[in-house]
């Protein structure tokens, strides 16, 4: 999937430890595993499939969750607590290196954080989209969001990127690319209090093309994807300031025509 952020973690998993030799190089600092006794800083809420963790220590504040739906899929539920346990491991890591070289240098430090929410886009036959905000924090002047997507093939129990299901992203935009960036320039114009100039060098004034925002494939049926989805984080079309951007479309002939063959049935025209 396509993410905003890139959360990179060790996990290392083992029966038993063995003693360290001699000349064994410094191993980096273990994160303590997440709390689970009652009273503990965590706290999760099981509401059938779905899961909401919260974890607060005196480095780091970290939340995640994903929805009934996802859940009650066992491989998913599977996939995504996999990635919870790498986030948060990997926040726990760079929060207590970085509080401890801020204290070295006399710098204060406050808690670094991380919330990813995944909610339901479409749930189909075979087939579960979902999107998801993430926000981090590990210091500067403000937290930093942007969004994830995917889409659960429960037939083969994977996840794909939303773009996977089209030709190319070339294709695509191709055929949606000039109307986004036309409701991009209109919103721009709105948010901005006077419009884009056309020809401006401005990188915030370009149109974005496809391959660069998060795609999500909705539906109005429940049956068939026949909506595309498309969330800009900041920075991407525009200052901080401005927030993030988004907009749907509905499935047009055209589009259509760039959905690879082999997903073709599970697509269909908007209405």
């Amino acid at each position: 999937m396509r993410e905003f952020f890139l959360l990179a973690s060790a996990l290392a998993l083992a029966s038993c430890q063995e003693a360290p030799q001699p000349d064994a190089p410094p191993q980096a600092p273990t994160p303590p595993p997440l709390a689970t006794e009652s009273g503990s800083a965590e706290t999760t809420a099981p509401t059938g499939g779905a899961r909401q963790v919260t974890e607060e220590t005196d480095t780091f504040v970290f939340d995640y969750s994903y929805p009934q739906a996802a859940g009650d899929q066992p491989e998913l539920a599977k996939w995504l607590d996999n990635q919870l346990q790498e986030r948060r491991d990997a926040l726990a890591l760079s929060a207590a290196r970085d509080k401890e070289e801020a204290r070295d240098n006399g710098f204060p430090f406050n808690k670094y954080s991380s919330n990813t929410e995944w909610e339901v886009v479409a749930d189909l036959p075979g087939w579960l989209s979902l999107s998801a905000e993430i926000s981090t924090y590990t210091g500067g002047a403000h937290p930093n969001y942007g969004f994830d997507s995917m889409v659960w093939d429960e037939e083969r129990n994977i996840p794909l990127e939303p773009i996977a299901f089209f030709t190319s992203p070339d294709a695509l935009d191709a055929v949606l690319g000039q109307e986004l960036c036309d409701q991009l320039n209109e919103e721009r114009a709105k948010r901005r209090g006077e419009p884009v100039q056309e020809g401006s060098d401005d990188l915030f004034d370009a149109c974005v093309a496809i391959s660069e925002p998060n795609l999500l494939l909705g539906s109005s049926g429940g049956q068939k994807f026949d909506r595309i989805g498309v969330k800009i984080a900041p920075y991407i079309a525009g200052p901080w300031v401005e927030g993030s951007y988004e907009f749907t479309f509905s499935m047009t002939p055209e589009m259509l025509e760039t959905v690879r063959p082999e997903y073709r049935e599970i697509f269909a025209v908007g209405k």
